[in-house]
């Protein structure tokens, strides 16, 4: 394998920002900004939504009416087209 031609792998910090739950991994991808976690200093990256808090992880999802929706459109755009 050649050297110096791969990213370095190493431990960080994905934080997600709307429910504050941390999680320790491994990436390539890199960060200026540091959190502390069990006595240790890693890098961390702060995402929007993750697991901890989006709807379909949580059960906190609701149910689309997509046919009520699709009906609507086609009411609203009848007359248009061929």
């Amino acid at each position: 394998m050649k050297t110096e031609t791969h990213p370095d792998y190493q431990p960080i910090v994905f934080r997600d920002l709307a429910s504050g739950e941390t999680f320790l991994t491994r990436s390539t991808v890199t960060s200026d900004k540091t959190i502390e976690l069990d006595g240790e200093t890693y890098p961390v990256i702060d995402v929007e939504i993750s697991s901890a808090s989006h709807p379909f992880y949580t059960g906190k999802q609701r149910i689309m009416d997509s046919a009520g929706r699709v009906e609507k459109f086609k009411n609203r755009y009848k007359g248009f087209g061929g």
